[in-house]
């Protein structure tokens, strides 16, 4: 039997080229993995960079605290916070509709339906993420926004409670998706020694699995609260665009604007080439949007962290 000779002992050369061709590898490597690092600090520097001259001019404590948006008017007023509060209510009120349905099924296409279903559902599921969101406006406007006026009432069919349902069903396969594969990462071992000890199935999801994929569920939430706030086309066309605060502030039947449309929608009147106070003001709305990511994505690793810390026994 004849083997394939294979030197051992590698020569001077040999080691020289091989320590070259891995240096060269892995530059190549970071080179690639900062791409994106630096994208994000580049887009934080020049949205900041064009958002200072608005809190320099104006200061932050009116933009956060007051409610007269006027921004176009001869004495020109620039008070965010019912734009932040409709943000806020379109958001909270979107995970809330969409978490406990979203959850279920994660659970029950991660352990209770049968591989060949699950295989069928999942991805008619994730096709809601590839539906245009111009579509999910047109569908609030002549499919919902009727219906709520004709049976629930409300004086207009674009409201709060509208661009809500919707961001739910588009913030739904993100959710589901994320937190699927979170309970399947959980592990084989984890259900079976569950059962081993008399847990009957319901008893090892809620008490075992659950638990022990909190992480990746937590996740998948955060995903799609960011999913919600960042939404800009729906909440343009079925929110009403009142600059508003409901009340009461839980009345979701009334119209709201929130900061994403206010920019989408005024981005095009401010003055430019100036460097106007309206210019520089949605700047410092699309600043407070991706301070408000960082603190979910630092909420993500703290949960995280403390998750790996509870499961390992520290």
């Amino acid at each position: 039997m004849n083997f394939a000779h294979e030197q051992i002992v590698l020569t001077v050369a040999t080691r020289r080229r091989r320590k070259v061709t891995a240096w060269i590898g892995s530059a190549l490597l970071f080179a690639v993995t900062s791409v994106a690092a630096v994208a994000v600090l580049a887009i934080i520097f020049f949205i900041a960079r064009d958002a200072m001259p608005f809190f320099r001019e104006c200061g932050a404590v009116s933009f956060f605290t007051t409610n007269a948006w006027y921004p176009t008017s001869d004495s020109p007023q620039f008070g965010a916070l019912a734009l932040f509060t409709g943000s806020f209510i379109v958001t909270i009120t979107a995970v809330i509709i969409a978490v406990p349905p979203g959850i279920l099924a994660a659970v029950c296409m991660s352990d209770l339906l049968p591989f060949n279903v699950r295989q069928l559902l999942k991805p008619i599921l994730e096709m809601l993420a590839a539906i245009p969101s111009v579509v999910y406006g047109f569908f609030a406007l002549v499919v919902l926004a009727p219906f709520m006026q004709d049976h629930l009432g409300a004086s207009s069919g674009v409201n709060a409670l509208n661009a809500s349902i919707i961001l739910a069903v588009m913030a739904l396969p993100t959710i589901v998706s994320v937190s699927e594969d979170a309970l399947q990462a959980s592990g084989r071992e984890l259900r079976e020694g569950s059962y081993a000890i008399g847990a009957t199935r319901a008893e090892t999801l809620v008490k075992v699995v659950i638990p022990a994929s909190f992480s990746g569920i937590f996740s998948a939430v955060l995903l799609g609260v960011m999913r919600a706030l960042g939404e800009t086309m729906v909440v343009w066309m079925a929110s009403g665009n009142a600059a508003q605060i409901p009340k009461p502030f839980y009345n979701l039947l009334l119209p709201i604007r929130t900061l994403t449309a206010t920019i989408a929608g005024d981005m095009g009147e401010a003055d430019q080439m100036t460097g106007s106070a309206h210019y520089s003001v949605l700047f410092a709305m699309g600043l407070s949007l991706l301070f408000f990511s960082f603190l979910c994505n630092l909420a993500g690793e703290w949960v995280v962290t403390r998750q790996r810390k509870y499961l390992r026994g520290g």
